[in-house]
C-alpha cells in the first residue's frame, strides 16, 4: 500500500465486508447484524407453538390446515452495533513519518466506513498520551457504552499503562481489537555507527530518553529481541482477554479480521 490510501478504489473493496461480534449483541435495533432471538425481519428462522397473548397475525394457517395446531412464524433479528474507534494521534504515530500517520488514518477510515455501511453507530476517539477526547460528536446515532467493538489503533510504544484501559473496556463487556502501526524502521532499523537518538515523544532535549550513542551488532540483535519480546507479550496479554491483535507495518497490505457477505 503506497501513497493515498483513501481512494474509490480502497472503499469500494470494504463493501462486501462487515464487522462482527464473537459474543452475543444487545445494542439497538435496526443494524445488519444477526442475533441469537427473534425479531421482526423478513427473513424466515423457525416455529413455535401458538402461546396465549401471540399476535394471532403471525399464525400459519397453512400449518393448522395440516396439524389443526396453531403455530407461529419467527424470522431472526437484526441490531446495530456500536462502534467505538481510538486513534493514537501522539508523536511516534507520523511526526516523523508520515506514512505511518497516513497508514493509521485509512486504518480508521476503513473501521469508520464499515460501521456505517452496515447501519451500525458509530465514534471517533482521538488518543494523546492517556487521555481521549471526540472532537467530531457522535459519526452516525447516539453510541452507547453496552457492548459493541472498540479498536484502538496505535504502536503502544508509550509509557501510559494501555493494559488498564483494555481491562476496563472487557470489564464493560466490550469487544476489544487492537491494531498495532509499526513504520519499516521501527521493525528493521537500519541505523549503523555514531547515530543521535531522539525521542519522538520528548519535548525537551536534555530527556534522557535522547542519547549519542554507537550502534553496534549486539545492539541491533538486543533491540529485535526486545521488539519480538514486546509484540510476544502484546499478543499473549490479548490471548487471556479474547482481545483481537493486529501486528503491521505501514507499507504493507492490512488485512483486518471482518468477514465477507458470501
Amino acid at each position: 500500500m503506497k501513497g493515498s490510501y483513501l481512494n474509490d478504489g480502497f472503499f469500494s473493496r470494504l463493501e462486501t465486508m462487515t464487522l462482527n461480534l464473537n459474543t452475543s449483541l444487545s445494542g439497538y435495533f435496526g443494524g445488519k447484524h444477526l442475533v441469537n432471538t427473534y425479531g421482526q425481519t423478513v427473513e424466515f428462522a423457525d416455529f413455535r407453538e401458538y402461546q396465549l397473548g401471540d399476535d394471532i397475525r403471525r399464525i400459519d394457517w397453512n400449518l393448522f390446515s395440516r396439524f389443526e395446531k396453531y403455530f407461529l412464524k419467527l424470522f431472526t433479528d437484526e441490531r446495530q452495533m456500536q462502534v467505538q474507534i481510538f486513534l493514537d494521534c501522539s508523536a511516534s504515530m507520523g511526526k516523523d513519518n508520515v506514512q505511518k500517520g497516513a497508514y493509521a488514518v485509512a486504518t480508521a477510515a476503513a473501521l469508520g466506513f464499515l460501521a456505517v455501511h452496515n447501519m451500525d453507530k458509530l465514534s471517533f476517539q482521538i488518543m494523546q498520551g492517556s487521555k481521549a477526547e471526540n472532537p467530531f460528536g457522535n459519526i452516525v446515532g447516539k453510541t452507547g457504552t453496552s457492548n459493541g467493538l472498540t479498536v484502538i489503533i496505535s504502536d503502544f510504544l508509550t509509557d501510559d499503562n494501555w493494559k488498564k484501559a483494555v481491562n476496563y473496556l472487557c470489564y464493560k463487556r466490550r469487544q476489544v481489537m487492537l491494531v498495532q502501526i509499526l513504520s519499516p524502521d521501527e521493525v528493521d532499523p537500519s541505523y549503523d555507527g555514531r547515530v543521535n537518538l531522539i525521542d519522538s515523544e520528548s519535548v525537551d532535549m536534555s530527556d534522557p530518553k535522547n542519547m549519542k550513542i554507537r550502534i553496534t551488532r549486539s545492539m541491533q540483535k538486543a533491540y529485535f529481541e526486545a521488539l519480538a519480546a514486546f509484540r510476544e507479550d502484546i499478543g499473549n496479554y490479548c490471548k487471556k482477554r479474547n482481545v483481537d491483535y493486529i501486528s503491521a507495518v505501514s507499507y504493507t497490505h492490512l488485512t483486518l479480521p471482518t468477514t465477507s457477505r458470501v
